[in-house]
C-alpha cells in the first residue's frame, strides 16, 4: 500500500470515493468543483490517496487546520480530520491506520499538538475506527435549526 498526496490526476478516484462517502454531498461534478477546491488550497489542508500494490485507489482522507473552537480539544490551532473512507474490500488492514498516521505526521510537522474529528452517533463503524486508532470520545452534540420567516 502506498499513501500519497491528492495531486490532479487521482481526481476521478477521489470524487467516486468521496460520494461513497458522502452520498447526499451531491454528484460527481459537486465532489469535482470540491477537489479542486482542496487542491488549491494546499496550505491549510492536507488531502491522501491510499492505493494498493496495483495502484487501485482504495481510500483517501482529507484534514485541515481549524483556529474556531474545536469539540474537546484544547488548543488552537487543531489539525480536524474532515473526511476519511476506506473501500469495503480493504477494510482491516491497516489502510485507515496508514492514512490517519500520515495526517498525524502533517499534523506534528506544522507544530500541531491535536488532532480531532467527528461522526455521526450513530455511525457505528466510524465509531468503533476511531476509538481503535486513539481517538477518545470528548463530547456529544446535538445541531439544533429553526426556520426564520420574513
Amino acid at each position: 500500500m502506498k499513501i500519497a498526496s491528492a495531486q490532479p490526476k487521482d481526481a476521478a478516484d477521489w470524487a467516486q470515493m468521496r460520494k461513497a462517502l458522502w452520498p447526499d454531498g451531491g454528484d460527481n461534478g459537486t465532489h469535482a468543483d470540491d477537489i479542486n477546491r482542496l487542491l488549491a488550497d494546499a496550505g491549510e489542508t492536507v488531502n491522501l490517496i491510499a492505493r494498493d500494490e496495483t495502484n487501485r485507489a482504495i481510500g483517501f482522507a482529507e484534514a485541515c487546520l481549524r483556529r474556531d473552537y474545536v469539540n474537546g480539544c484544547k488548543t488552537t490551532p487543531v489539525a480536524f480530520l474532515e473526511g476519511i473512507y476506506v473501500a469495503p474490500e480493504a477494510r482491516g488492514h491497516g489502510v485507515a491506520r496508514a492514512l490517519v498516521a500520515a495526517v498525524e505526521d502533517w499534523a506534528r510537522g506544522l507544530s500541531i499538538s491535536e488532532l480531532g474529528s467527528d461522526a455521526a452517533p450513530d455511525n457505528m463503524a466510524s465509531l468503533k475506527m476511531h476509538h481503535a486508532l486513539g481517538f477518545e470520545e470528548t463530547q456529544r452534540v446535538v445541531f439544533f435549526r429553526k426556520p426564520l420567516k420574513g
